[in-house]
């Protein structure tokens, strides 16, 4: 019997580990753009709570994804950027941002059809 190499079905599911959460992919499309503080990087998210961006960023920072510098300033700076592992991982999300803008229009009736069954529940 041959012996499983990787304890994932597929590269997806592997990739699937570093990107789980609403947040992971659009705070890498962000940083892919450029090094962003905090705050912008939250403005430019848009809703995301503090918390739930400080646990996102923790985790891609954990992952190796991002790579966070304190500056060690008052008030407070912290940078944020991708690694070269999470730059590997940007690049490959570019086509599936690029399918989105080609389909955005398709993908917002979708999201209208849905908006009505997710309220009634």
């Amino acid at each position: 019997m041959a012996q499983k190499l990787s304890p994932f079905s597929c590269g997806l599911e592997a990739a699937m580990v570093v990107l789980g959460g609403k947040w992971k992919p659009l705070v890498l499309y962000h940083l892919s753009q450029s090094t962003l503080r905090y705050g912008e990087l939250q403005r430019a998210l848009g809703t995301v709570t503090h918390k739930v961006l400080i646990q996102q960023l923790k985790e891609l920072e954990a992952d190796g994804i991002v790579k966070r510098v304190d500056h060690g300033e008052i008030p407070p700076r912290v940078d944020y950027s991708l690694t070269g592992f999470g730059k590997t991982l940007a690049q490959a999300l570019a086509p599936l941002c690029q399918w989105g803008t080609d389909h955005v229009r398709e993908i917002a009736r979708v999201a209208a059809r849905r908006e009505p069954r997710a309220t009634s529940a």
